[in-house]
Parts: structure tokens; C-alpha cells; sequence
């Protein structure tokens, strides 16, 4: 091993680790220097964790190696950042080490003792221990690294050293040195070629970008931009608090894991505190690398979902630290382009999250996230527990990563370990309520004593909630500008309600003016689809109230100011535009929602709406929608139009989207708030005879940024319901045509849309609209009964696309569920013996998917031809036989109505087929039949044998062989034999089993010259070159003359060399 001493393995860069006892203390065991030789590597290892790794262990270092892995292959469920030492592990070379005890035969203890000085630790006795042949957890890890080694398909090889004792201390002139270093030269070389091909296989530069960049999403700083700043001197209480020194306090991290949580009532100004904390991190903390997020509930899905958030810290986290962009190709990422229509899955991106923390190394991660009750609670609770499992990752492993999270007291969630801060109470938060005030209250003009009077009870009315201290000092500023007195702002704050809800209520109907208005635009921003952009929202409310008034937008005369203007008015202050890249209009506090929605005061505002208030209010924007699609037939859009993805298409849909601000939002969103109404309750008939399907479709088409998903001009209304599942609606609409009819769009008739896109509501509507439309004898009325379990084993998915060439029933066959099927056989029975273009039939689909049930409903009409062979001679049963599915085939040869022994156009039979693709139990049943020809030949010569022994078909080959009926060295018509075939394909376990019949020619040649020899020496498989050897009867010479002239890798050919002279010296 001299060459390979102080650094790496050559060609690898590979770290090779010596002594991982020296620093092992007296009491440490061997288990105990395994799990801290573990963590030391995943340390080492952490800024590239995939790379491969080649053990090189002597001695007592081998039992540590095999115990390192089997603790790191146990991390997989808690601690994967460790589990990544077994995943990656590729190889060990053993040498003296003492498997299974030191040698028996005297001296064990002497012998022990000197071996674990040799390995270069101190002698104890619990080490020492583990090298007697009477361990117990030797023999355990023994069983456990074979297990492993094998599942991992690692490269392992053992060198033992023979010469006596007495020379363990003294120095070795091993002659088989150059074995040695043949077999690391290979175990590198293959090292090498998996390090070129992760190479080859990675990410470049602009694929990372993009991977990155998709992570991106509109609006992700949008409420981190629109909470207000904190005044000058207000929460600076917060740094000097214990809680937050503590957090800060790496050497205080054991007691509270990283965590701190801020807790408060609604409106006390929890988001302004974060932000200034994070502010105030980003401006002192310059040695840290600082992430966050804030949730928004009054924001689009992501502004409210920990998807977003993940995206957002990862976005941040590999931007900040590019260094951490290596866990895409960790993950599997190994090329990306614009055009990939990716989704970034909860589980992937805390997969890359967890990654990216594993690997930050000595660099510093404050983590802030704001309003965790503005996120789903289960949603949360996931995350919590998640961020909980990072704060144990960095504790065990010395990272460092805090989280300071702030929420409201519901929902109420543990976390183990944690320091938590409440703000009702807290001086610093009622001093910041006193310097607002003072700040912000412009009450000059009357004496001082009555303002600090005034400022005194304002605050005490507060009760601690910021939000309502901003409301009122705006309203008795506003006081003050009219002219109103001390004693009349006395009044006026004395008869402003001390409760946050009381006093939305009372700004709502504190006038009359404008209620129409005001309504509509409260309805807007609570049930819009997705937040509303400001000019987006100032045509659908005009759409409602001033629908004459619609035209194309000129700015000029409609400036960005009067609509900000028109938005407060409107919604008499509630609502504000954020500061985001791209603004949209929310309320001002989360708290809004929560007066109007789950305290009921939108009713108790508008006590006309009586008691269906969300279906009434979608009813109203559905119209909205519907007055601004109508208002204006031709929006300046050509015929035909230009493909979705094309330059002209994308400036069509900006210049249209320019002039016409909602109508995108009213197109894409209209029959959305039309199903919302009608599950609400409110009749939708009228708005489905009236729906403008033509021009609806042109401009759907138009903002569709896919060309496949766009619909034809003649696609009709039932189809597009059906496939936007919207079963409200389906049933809202007169009956006038199928489901099942087939229609010119993507996926065909309307049924079978649903069935793509997952709409199964509207599937159950589509069948229970069609059964009630017939007359009461029709045995269509039983359409119905199959709607409860139309989604069950359903394989139609959103990438499935109708072929014109098949019917209905032959897609229901090969992709639906039993209930589907049957109710498409109710419809009509006319497709059931249909064929494509191959000439398959819906049988042939169902048999060849496995689909028991389907089969069996099929082969019930007893209308179907149970053997019908394709364009290419091949039947159900060849089909099932060859997918393996045992009951598909049981059934078919239960109808003794199929030949079980039938060739297709290759000239294979069922049992070729099935021999060959491994299906074991469709062997066993085919056999039983005792109606197949077992050693039958194909076009090419081929028996069941030949297809089974050169796939590695063990199992199989041992069936075959037991009935006696086989040509074990049966040729095909290149002169191929079944032993040439499985020592070709390295084989091993096969060639031994034909071996053993005693009926082969070890050293037959093919066409080609070729025997099993050569065969196995081109492709490097020593251990079945050394197996013919063993036997006898090859001719070695010949075999390696013949394997060189068609073997080009030359470190393949010096093993087989050696192997073949070793043999024959």
C-alpha cells in the first residue's frame, strides 16, 4: 500500500482515511469508533455527498468499515445525510482482517491484542473482545455486510495474509503484490467511470440557472414588501430581550435547538416586529446568511402554502450560496429546459431543502418566517416537525441553522425544544404603541394636556392590538382636519368600538354612499379565484355597477392613480394595493377576512344577502365575468390564431390583456365562479343556455399558452365542463347529447375528458345526467349504479390522447376501472370486438394491462373472440403471458376457447414469451396445460430455454429442465447454444445449472467461431471463464485467442489473461 499512503486513490481524487482510531479513548468500542468514523466522513464528504466511495481497510479497520455502513444504512428514515455514506459506497478491499474472530488455533487473546495495535489504536478490553470468534456481534455483522454487500452490488475483495504470527510486527514481501494492485487498478477504474459518467450526466450551467429559476413564482415577496416598516425606535425592545439573546447564543443552542417563537393576538403587530428583525439581522449580521418568508393568506396559493415557502428559502439558499447548487444532480436532475413543464412536489423540495442544509458547512443560516396561521394548519404541522428534524440534524452535526417563526396563538403547536415570546404584556410592544401614537396622532392645535389625554385613553382602549391603534389614529386625524375639537375627538374615540371586528363594522356602515359598490368590491377580493391586479379589479367591479361604462382601457383618461383612488373609496379603506413587483389588491390585515367571513359580518353588513352568501356572491362575479366577455365581441383577435407558444401569439395575448385588463381573469375564471354558485344553491340554467361557448372558446385559445390543450371551434359546452370537472354545471345543462359521444378535442367524447383529467364528480354527473334522461324501461337508467366507484384502478391520465382509430370501449379497456367498462357496455356493446389500426381488440388491451375485472366483464357479454390475433398473430393470452399477469392468463385458459400453444408473426408461443420475460408462476400454469411444445423453435432458431437462459431466468430454467422435454444444448440458427447465451450475459448461477445437466458442449462454436468462453471473457466475466475452465473441456488458448480479437477494453483482458494462464501453467 505504499503507493497509496497521505492523500488519494490515483485518477479518483478519492480521500482515503487512515487510522480512524487514533483518536479512539480507552473506554470506546468498536461500535463507538464506527459511528463517530460515520459522522466524521458524512463531514468530510458534505459539499459533494455524491460522490462514490472505495474503502481500502486493514486489520481491525475492516470491522469498523463494516460496522460504519451498517449504522449509516440504519440512518435512512432519520438522518439521511449519514445514510448517503451507504448509498454511495461502491467498493471495499479488506486486507488481514479478521471476518469472522482471530485465529482460533492458540494465542487469541496475544493474537487480538496484536492486531489491534497493528491497526493502531490503544488496547482495551471492549475491542479486543470483538475479535474473539465467541463476539456475537462479530457473527451479526458478519450475516447483516453479506446482505448488504450484495443488495448494494458493491465491488468487495479480501486479502488475508498467510505467513506466521511471529511476522506481524515485521515487515511483509508479499509476491502477490501485482494481484493487488490489479484488482484496485479495476476497482478505481470503475470508481473513475462512475465519477466521469455523474460528470457527463450533471447539470450545465444555463440548465442550472433555469432549474433555479423555476423555483421562482410572482408575488413571493409581495407581504414581506406590504408589512409596514416600524417606526424609528420602535421594536428595538426585541434585541435586548433574553428569549431573542439566548436564540442568538450558539453556545445556548443545546437548550433551545435553534428555535425561536413569537406569539400575539390578531392586529399586534407581529409582521412589523419580523421584519424589523430581519432588517436588523440583514444589517448586523453580516457573516450569517439570512432566509425568509412570509406567509399571506390574502395572496395567490403559494403566498399561502409551505410549497411556497420551501421554493422561496431554496431560491434563496442556492442563490446566496451557489456552492449548494450540487443537490439537484443529487436528487436525480440531470438535464432541464425552459419548456419543462415541472412541478415542485412538497416531498422533492424538502428532499432539496434538507440537502442543501446537510452541506452548509462553517456557513451560519437565520431562517425567518412569518404568519404560520396564515398557511393550512396541517401544512404547517408538517413543516414544523420538519424544521424540527433539520434543528436535531444541526445539533448532531454542528450546524449552524436558527428559525425564528411568529404566528398567532391558534393554532396551538408543541415543538420539543424551543424558546417562545408572547407580545400581550410585553413593555417593549406597549412602549412601541406609545411612540406610534405620539408619532402619528396630529392633534396639534389643542392643548397639550388634552392631547396627551387623548393619546393616554386611545391607548388604553387598544388593548394591545397595533392594527386597531393605525385604524383609529387614522380616523381621529381625520377629525382633527375637519376642525372637530378636543372634546368632540374625545367623543369620537369614546364611541369607536374597543373591539377590532366591532370597529370594521363600523367603519362598513358608518354611511350609505356607495353600497353597491362597496359591496361588489368586498365580494371581489374575499372570492376571487386568485388576488386581482388594481386594474383587474376596477373593471370587475364596473362590470357589476357601471356596465356602460366598460370600453378598452386608456390610461391616459383611467390613470394607475384614480384606480388606487377608486380601490379605496371602494372598499372604504379595507383594501390596499401591495408593494410587490406585480401589485394586486388585498385587505389590509388578515383580520378583515376574519370579521367578514368566520365572525359572519359580511351578513351582518348586508343582511340582504340572507343565508346563501358565498353562492350568491360567485353568482354576481360569474355575471361580472360574463358582462365583460360580452362587452365587446371582437378584442382585436385574428383568425386564425398563431400557435400558443409562437412570439406573435405571446404580444397577441399582451396587447389584448393591455387593453382588455380582466378579461383574461374573467375567461379563465367564469365558469369557476358559475359551479361555485351552483354547488352554493343558486340555479345556474339560465347562465348555461345563455353562455357564449363560441366566443368563450376564441379567447380561451388565445390566453392558452399550450397548443394541445386548446379546443376546437366545435368542442361542446358538456365537454369543457367535463373537463374543468365542473358536475354542477353538467347537471344545470338540458340533456341534448352523450357523454359518450365522440367529439373532435384531445381526449374524444366528454366521458372520457373527465376520465383524463381526474374530474370524477363530473364523470358521476355526466352518467346520472344521461341515465335520468332516459325513459324509465331503458336499461340505461342503470347508468347510475356504476357512478359510486368510476375512480377505482382508473390509469387514465392528464398525458392520455384518443386515437380516432379505436372506440371507446377500447380505451375504456385498456386504461378504466371495471364500473367504467361496464357502463360503457350499457351504452352500447357495438365496439366491443372493434380493432385498431394493428388489429388489436379491447380484450388485447385488457389482458395485456393485467385488468382482471375488465377481462372478465368483457368475456361476459359472450360477444367476444377470446383468441382474435392481431395484425401480427398475437392473441390476449400471448399478450397476458408475456406481462406475467397469472390470473388474466388463468382466465383465458379457462374458457377453453384459446390455443394455448399459438405462435405470433416471430414464431413464438405463449410460453417463449413468458419464459423469457421471467414470469415464473405463467410457466408453471402453461406446463400444466400439458397442450404446449416446451422446447418449440421460433423464426430464429429460439427455444423457451434459449430466451430463458440468456435473460437469467433461474427459476424458470429449472421448470423447463424438469419436464424432461428440453434440448439443453439446443442451437438456433446462428449455432447458439443456451450455455453460450447465459455465459455471453454473465450468467453465473445459469451457467452452473446447465453445467450440471452433463448434456452440453462446454466449447461449442457459433457461426461466428464464438464458444461460452470467449463469450464470457469479451465481456468480462471472470468468475464464468474460471467455471468452464474448472470443467476441462474448453480450449483455453483458443477461447482467449477468440475473446481478443473482439474485446477492445484492455483492463478487462489483463484479468482474463491472468485467469486463463493461471489455468493452464
Amino acid at each position: 500500500m505504499n503507493g497509496f499512503t497521505n492523500g488519494e486513490v490515483p485518477a479518483t481524487g478519492l480521500t482515503v482515511l487512515f487510522n480512524p482510531g487514533e483518536s479512539a479513548s480507552l473506554e470506546a468500542t468498536v461500535y463507538d469508533i464506527a459511528w463517530d468514523f460515520l459522522v466524521a466522513l458524512e463531514a468530510e464528504r458534505r459539499q459533494e455527498p455524491s460522490r462514490p466511495i472505495l474503502f481500502v481497510a486493514h486489520s481491525l479497520g475492516g470491522i469498523i468499515v463494516k460496522e460504519m455502513l451498517r449504522r449509516a444504512n440504519g440512518c435512512q428514515s432519520c438522518q439521511r445525510h449519514l445514510h448517503n455514506v451507504f448509498t454511495f459506497t461502491v467498493g471495499i478491499v479488506f486486507f488481514g482482517t479478521p471476518h469472522g474472530g482471530a485465529d482460533p488455533r492458540g494465542f487469541l487473546r496475544h493474537v487480538a491484542e496484536t492486531l489491534v495495535r497493528a491497526a493502531g489504536f490503544s488496547v482495551n478490553d471492549q475491542i479486543v473482545n470483538t475479535l474473539l470468534p465467541s463476539s456475537e456481534r462479530l457473527r451479526e455483522l458478519r450475516d447483516e455486510f453479506g446482505l448488504m454487500a450484495h443488495g448494494q452490488n458493491w465491488m468487495v475483495h479480501s486479502f488475508q495474509e498467510e505467513l506466521g504470527i511471529k511476522y506481524l510486527n515485521g515487515r511483509l514481501d508479499d509476491i502477490e503484490y501485482k494481484k493487488v494492485a490489479a484488482v484496485l487498478d479495476r476497482m478505481t477504474s470503475t470508481v473513475c467511470g462512475k465519477l466521469n459518467t455523474t460528470k457527463t450526466n450533471s447539470l450545465n450551467d444555463d440548465q442550472r440557472r433555469m432549474l433555479i429559476e423555476s423555483l421562482r413564482f410572482d408575488q413571493m415577496d409581495a407581504r414581506q414588501m406590504s408589512v409596514k416598516t416600524a417606526l424609528r425606535k420602535t421594536c428595538k425592545w426585541l434585541l435586548k430581550r433574553p428569549e431573542y439573546l439566548d436564540w442568538l447564543d450558539m453556545k445556548k443552542v443545546d437548550q433551545h435547538y435553534g428555535f425561536l417563537w413569537i406569539k400575539g393576538k390578531p392586529g399586534t403587530g407581529k409582521s412589523t416586529l419580523m421584519k424589523f428583525a430581519l432588517r436588523n439581522s440583514q444589517k448586523t449580521m453580516k457573516d450569517q446568511l439570512i432566509i425568509s418568508f412570509f406567509f399571506n393568506a390574502r395572496g395567490a396559493s403559494l403566498e399561502k402554502s409551505t410549497t411556497g415557502m420551501y421554493r422561496s428559502l431554496l431560491l434563496q439558499l442556492l442563490e446566496k450560496l451557489p456552492e449548494l447548487q450540487s443537490i439537484f444532480e443529487s436528487v436525480g436532475f440531470t438535464s432541464w429546459n425552459s419548456s419543462s413543464n415541472h412541478t415542485w412536489s412538497i416531498v422533492l423540495l424538502k428532499d432539496l431543502f434538507e440537502r442543501a442544509v446537510q452541506l452548509l458547512g462553517q456557513t451560519s443560516v437565520i431562517c425567518f418566517i412569518d404568519a404560520l396561521d396564515e398557511c393550512d394548519e396541517d401544512q404547517i404541522r408538517d413543516m414544523v416537525a420538519f424544521f424540527q428534524q433539520l434543528g436535531d440534524f444541526a445539533i448532531s452535526s454542528k450546524v449552524r441553522f436558527r428559525v425564528l417563526f411568529t404566528s398567532r396563538h391558534y393554532p396551538h403547536i408543541t415543538i420539543t425544544k424551543g424558546l417562545s415570546l408572547v407580545l400581550e404584556g410585553q413593555e417593549g410592544h406597549s412602549q412601541d404603541i406609545t411612540t406610534y401614537v405620539n408619532s402619528e396622532l396630529k392633534v396639534n392645535g389643542i392643548s397639550l394636556a388634552e392631547q396627551e389625554q387623548i393619546r393616554r385613553e386611545l391607548q388604553e382602549k387598544s388593548s394591545g392590538v397595533f392594527m386597531w391603534v393605525v385604524l383609529v389614529v387614522g380616523i381621529l386625524n381625520k377629525e382633527h382636519d375637519q376642525g372637530r375639537t378636543a372634546k368632540r375627538l374625545r367623543r369620537k374615540l369614546s364611541e369607536t368600538p374597543g373591539d377590532l371586528h366591532k370597529l370594521f363594522h363600523d367603519l362598513l356602515t358608518r354611511d350609505c354612499h356607495n353600497q353597491n359598490e362597496l359591496l361588489l368590491c368586498i365580494q371581489w377580493v374575499l372570492f376571487a379565484r386568485e388576488p386581482l391586479k388594481p386594474e383587474e379589479l376596477y373593471f370587475a367591479v364596473l362590470s357589476g355597477t357601471e356596465p356602460d361604462d366598460l370600453s378598452k382601457w386608456n390610461p391616459d383618461e383611467i390613470s394607475m392613480a384614480l384606480i388606487k383612488t377608486f380601490i379605496l373609496n371602494s372598499s372604504k379603506g379595507l383594501a390596499e394595493i401591495t408593494k410587490s413587483k406585480t401589485p394586486t389588491v388585498q385587505f389590509i390585515h388578515e383580520s378583515v377576512r376574519d370579521f367578514l367571513l368566520k365572525e359572519d359580518g359580511l351578513r351582518a353588513v348586508w343582511t340582504n344577502l340572507g343565508g346563501n352568501l358565498q353562492g350568491e356572491s360567485h353568482d354576481r362575479l360569474a355575471h361580472c365575468c360574463l358582462t365583460y366577455i360580452s362587452a365587446d365581441s371582437n378584442f382585436d383577435i385574428e383568425s386564425p390564431l398563431p400557435k400558443a407558444l409562437s412570439k406573435e401569439a405571446t404580444a397577441l395575448r399582451q396587447q389584448v390583456g393591455t387593453s382588455f385588463p380582466f378579461l383574461e381573469y374573467a375567461v379563465n375564471n367564469i365558469l369557476h365562479h358559475a359551479e361555485t354558485a351552483a354547488v352554493g344553491g343558486v340555479s345556474q340554467k339560465d347562465f348555461v343556455l345563455n353562455f357564449p361557448l363560441p366566443n368563450w372558446l376564441k379567447l380561451h385559445n388565445l390566453f392558452e399558452k399550450f397548443d394541445i390543450r386548446r379546443h376546437t371551434s366545435e368542442a361542446s359546452l358538456l365537454y369543457i365542463l367535463a373537463e374543468y370537472n365542473m358536475p354542477a354545471l353538467i347537471r344545470a345543462l338540458p340533456y341534448n347529447r352523450s357523454c359518450f359521444e365522440v367529439e373532435k378535442e384531445r381526449y374524444g367524447p366528454p366521458i372520457l375528458a373527465g376520465m383524463a383529467m381526474q374530474s370524477f364528480e363530473a364523470v358521476r354527473a355526466l352518467l346520472e345526467v344521461q341515465a335520468a334522461a332516459q325513459p324509465p324501461t331503458s336499461a340505461l337508467r342503470g347508468l347510475a349504479k356504476y357512478c359510486e366507484h368510476i375512480d377505482r384502478d382508473n390509469q387514465f391520465r392528464r398525458e392520455f390522447k384518443f386515437s380516432r382509430q379505436r372506440s371507446v370501449l377500447s380505451h375504456a379497456a385498456e386504461y378504466g376501472s371495471e364500473s367504467f367498462l361496464a357502463a360503457c357496455l350499457l351504452v352500447s356493446v357495438e365496439g366491443i370486438e372493434s380493432r385498431d389500426k394493428h388489429g388489436r381488440t379491447p380484450l388485447s388491451f385488457a389482458a395485456e394491462k393485467g385488468h382482471e375485472a375488465v377481462v372478465k366483464t368483457l368475456l361476459a357479454t359472450g360477444q367476444v373472440n377470446v383468441d382474435a390475433r392481431d395484425n401480427y398473430s398475437r392473441t390476449p393470452l400471448r399478450w397476458a403471458a408475456e406481462k406475467g399477469h397469472e390470473a388474466v392468463v388463468k382466465i383465458l385458459l379457462a374458457t377453453g376457447q384459446v390455443d394455448v400453444d399459438a405462435t405470433d408473426n416471430d414464431g413464438r408461443t405463449p410460453l417463449s414469451r413468458a419464459a423469457g420475460n421471467g414470469c415464473e408462476a405463467v410457466v408453471k400454469i402453461l406446463l400444466a396445460t400439458g397442450q404446449v411444445d416446451v422446447d418449440a423453435k421460433d423464426k430464429d432458431g429460439r427455444t423457451p430455454l434459449s430466451w430463458a437462459a440468456e435473460n437469467g431466468r433461474e427459476a424458470i430454467i429449472k421448470l423447463l429442465l424438469a419436464t424432461g422435454q428440453v434440448d439443453v444444448d439446443a442451437r438456433d440458427t446462428y449455432s447458439q447454444t443456451p450455455l453460450s447465451f447465459a455465459a455471453e450475459k454473465g450468467h453465473e448461477a445459469v451457467v452452473k445449472i446447465l453445467l450440471a445437466t452433463g448434456q452440453v458442449d462446454v466449447d461449442a462454436r457459433d457461426r461466428y467461431s464464438r464458444t461460452p468462453i470467449s463469450g464470457a471473457a469479451v465481456n468480462g466475466y471472470e468468475a464464468i471463464v474460471k467455471i468452464l475452465l474448472a470443467t476441462g473441456q474448453v480450449d483455453a488458448r483458443t477461447g482467449l485467442r477468440l475473446s481478443l480479437r473482439h474485446c477492445w477494453q484492455r483492463d478487462r483482458l489483463t484479468s482474463i489473461q491472468k485467469i486463463t494462464v493461471a489455468g493452464h501453467r
